[in-house]
């Protein structure tokens, strides 16, 4: 099936969850990575039960301290 990862498309298998897709993109530290689908932010204890569907939009957020 297609789905768009942070605004590219892929193809990806059907029946797939978001900590899958964490694992299949080869994301890295996925414990420090907040995930947008379809505008919505995912609470991390339902990345495990939450399907990726066809023509969804995934955003994998990375959150970075600094500045000056």
């Amino acid at each position: 099936m297609k789905i768009a990862v942070n605004g590219d498309a892929a193809e990806v298998r059907d029946g797939l969850n978001v900590l899958e897709l964490l694992a299949e993109r080869q994301v890295k530290m996925p414990d420090m990575v907040s995930v947008e689908l379809n505008g919505e932010i995912l609470a991390r204890p339902d990345f495990a039960t939450t399907i990726v569907r066809d023509g969804d939009q995934v955003e994998f957020l990375y959150f970075m301290g600094g500045g000056a």
